[in-house]
């Protein structure tokens, strides 16, 4: 499946977006922001899929920022509007999904692009890959997530210096501090990706997708998470994968999961 800035591959329950705008660094514009928020909505609903894998074309960028040429003339109104609209159809959404999403981080994944990856639940980085927040050098702030998701994995003072100064850090610094999960090779990374995919999509995505609401809502305002898990816990009891899940263990077989 193609679309005119992303393309879509299946692999078995993997299913992999690339952003292809490799002219443009895979920079994100407003059009692919909408056929991401598009192809991740479809992969959500698609009870074949277990796991979405998402990068950019080449090996130069997994995102090189967002498309500047769209906002350099917007005013408040809009500059606020803009944000809230990417936060809604994309970066939340992903974020909010069932359905596991990895990023696979090849070279620049500065501004919208460490935002976007930030957004996903595992990030894989190849050796090459350089990340940043450099908004402040344009007289903005990160408006998709950065400042909040970047203080929950690095921490808030570390969080502030990357904002501050703008700088790229190397992908061996982004493991030490918590950013990415992995770092690989860049021939390796999608083999990688497709390692935790596969053992993702032999487990229950009923479970899967409790257990990323229960951890997400650790960081929700005004929510309890330990509620949030005693809910998400006994909802599982209700399932058929549950049922199938340990009637497998007690018969001493692998489960063989329904889907979404």
């Amino acid at each position: 499946m193609e679309g005119k800035n992303i393309k879509i591959e299946n692999e078995g329950a993997i299913r992999l977006i690339t952003i292809n705008r490799p002219s443009k660094l895979n920079a994100l514009n407003k059009e692919t922001i909408q056929e991401l928020s598009e192809a991740m909505s479809t992969a959500e609903v698609d009870s074949s899929v277990r796991a979405v894998i998402l990068t950019g074309e080449g090996q130069k960028a997994f995102v090189a920022g967002a498309d500047i040429s769209e906002f350099a003339h917007f005013d408040v109104d809009q500059g606020a509007k803009l944000s809230a609209k990417g936060h809604e159809i994309l970066f939340n959404a992903i974020e909010a999904m069932g359905t596991p999403v990895i990023a696979a981080v090849n070279g620049f994944a500065l501004g919208g692009g460490l935002e976007l990856a930030m957004s996903c639940h595992i990030r894989v980085a190849s050796d090459n890959a350089r990340m940043g927040l450099p908004e402040v050098s344009l007289g903005v702030i990160p408006g998709y997530g950065g400042t909040q998701r970047l203080a929950q994995f690095i921490g808030k003072g570390r969080a502030i210096e990357l904002i501050a100064t703008a700088k790229m850090i190397k992908a061996a610094d982004a493991l030490q501090m918590g950013l990415v999960n992995h770092m690989t090779t860049p021939e390796g990374l999608l083999d990688k990706c497709r390692e935790i995919a596969s053992q993702i999509a032999g487990n229950s995505p009923t479970a899967i997708a409790a257990g990323i609401r229960a951890v997400n809502a650790q960081f929700a305002e005004n929510v309890d998470g330990y509620a949030v898990e005693i809910e998400a816990f006994g909802s599982c009891f209700g399932t058929a994968d549950f049922v199938e899940g340990t009637t497998a263990f007690l018969e001493k077989r692998k489960p063989n999961f329904e889907g979404k």
